[in-house]
């Protein structure tokens, strides 16, 4: 082989390599975004998250879909703050709401431009018995399936797609949860201030039934899409 092939190819390895590298790089850096997110949840650090977000973020909700700049900060600043801290951005006296960041595969495009992840949050929350407010404790579980892409050359989220599975009192755990414990959003902005921009059709429901959200991404060993049979997810439901 010749010095001039020899040298074209070790410049492709070297490219492949610089690219491998790259993609490692933008895994970390969404890994600390995603992680980023949680600890400023845990905290009500409602104006930290909004800014975490793209021009175009969006979030998933309970059913909703709050779009663009606005609709985040609707969600977290308008509902979330004011509901939650008495619109005091940051935490308050007995109020725990930690969100653990959980099991994320992190997919980045070929392109390094946009990227996807599916997570867990394993939420534990409640109010001291000391502090002002209604009293209650709670366990709280979900899946993320979330998008990410690279504004300014900066990673941001573009759209947090939480969809909370089951949640379940302190006292009496999952076990005894109400069904429809937590409502789903029925009417959207502006006729509810606070309300989404859009409804997700059809709506989720919460335990005890047990749908799978769609995975982004194909089996790892067949490389064949996740096939998903939710005929018994939902036996006990009326709609």
């Amino acid at each position: 082989m010749s010095d001039d092939k020899k040298l074209k190819k070790l410049e492709k390895k070297l490219e492949a390599l610089e690219h491998e590298v790259g993609l490692l790089q933008d895994v970390n850096a969404i890994r600390k975004l995603q992680y980023a997110y949680g600890y400023f949840i845990d905290k009500s650090q409602y104006n930290e998250v909004a800014d975490l977000f793209s021009d175009d973020g969006e979030v998933w909700f309970l059913g909703g879909v709050y779009n663009g700049k606005e609709g985040v900060r609707r969600l977290y600043i308008e509902r979330f703050r004011k509901q939650f801290t008495d619109n005091h951005n940051g935490p308050r006296y007995g109020w725990l709401l930690d969100h653990p960041q959980l099991q994320m595969i992190i997919d980045v495009a070929d392109d390094r431009n946009t990227a996807k992840v599916r997570g867990r949050s394993m939420m534990q929350a409640g109010t001291h018995e000391t502090a002002s407010g209604k009293q209650r404790q709670w366990w709280e579980g979900g899946i993320y399936e979330n998008e990410y892409v690279r504004e300014d050359g900066v990673w941001k989220i573009r759209r947090l797609g939480y969809f909370p599975h089951w949640h379940g009192s302190f006292q009496e755990g999952w076990g005894k949860t109400p069904i429809d414990f937590i409502p789903m959003a029925t009417v959207c902005y502006p006729d509810d201030p606070l309300g989404p921009d859009e409804l997700i059709t059809p709506a989720p429901r919460l335990w005890p039934a047990t749908d799978v959200v769609p995975f982004h991404y194909e089996h790892p060993v067949t490389g064949k899409p996740i096939e998903i049979d939710n005929s018994r997810a939902r036996e006990g439901f009326k709609d």
